[in-house]
């Protein structure tokens, strides 16, 4: 049986929709209420501030990061560099890919998470999570996994604004190339992070 959005779910889903498409701004209650042909007011009745409905939209957009990753995520007892280089390439191509709309709502939405502590801490980790790589990083023997988890992230965040928009975004050829040549670059980076 599938699941049938909630209308607060349908709302969030339409602010990362308009996001993605038009930057922070163009998330009001009215353009929602345009976007998903509701009466005017209906956003306002579920999210009262426009604080509120971003909020709410960022928690939806981690939801549905937990939930894409552990679709695809299989715990091994130790696994090899190899098989996390290929795991986490995969999990950046589909970020590139299949969920592009999320990866560009989160950068739009960061411009209002920029003021606000707890709004800033759940984007910064709704794509990613520390918790996960330092998992990682200890199954494959780094000396300090928490802060080669932090590096690693950091690393995979500039990858992802560099191929999203930066000098890659406009030269990389093939999605088959592109899947390859993160696997390779992964790879290199888990074996300088935990020295293997």
């Amino acid at each position: 049986m599938s699941h049938r959005p909630s209308r607060r779910e349908s709302i969030c889903e339409a602010a990362l929709d308009l996001a993605a498409e038009g930057g922070n701004h163009a998330v009001t209650h009215q353009a929602i209420d345009r976007h998903l042909g509701l009466a005017k007011g209906s956003t306002s009745y579920y999210f009262r501030t426009r604080d509120a409905l971003v909020t709410a939209a960022v928690r939806r957009l981690a939801e549905r990061s937990r939930a894409a990753f552990s679709d695809v995520y299989v715990a091994e007892g130790n696994p090899s560099a190899d098989a996390a280089a290929e795991l986490t390439a995969d999990q950046l191509h589909r970020l590139l890919t299949d969920r592009r709309r999320d990866v560009l709502a989160r950068y739009a939405l960061a411009v209002d998470a920029a003021a606000d502590e707890e709004l800033r801490v759940a984007l910064g980790s709704c794509l990613f999570s520390v918790e996960l790589a330092t998992g990682l990083m200890s199954a494959l023997g780094a000396t300090d996994p928490r802060t080669a988890a932090h590096d690693f992230i950091s690393l995979l965040e500039g990858l992802l604004f560099d191929l999203t928009y930066g000098s890659r975004s406009v030269t990389v050829a093939g999605a088959d190339h592109l899947a390859a040549r993160l696997r390779t670059t992964v790879r290199l980076w888990l074996g300088a992070l935990v020295e293997v």
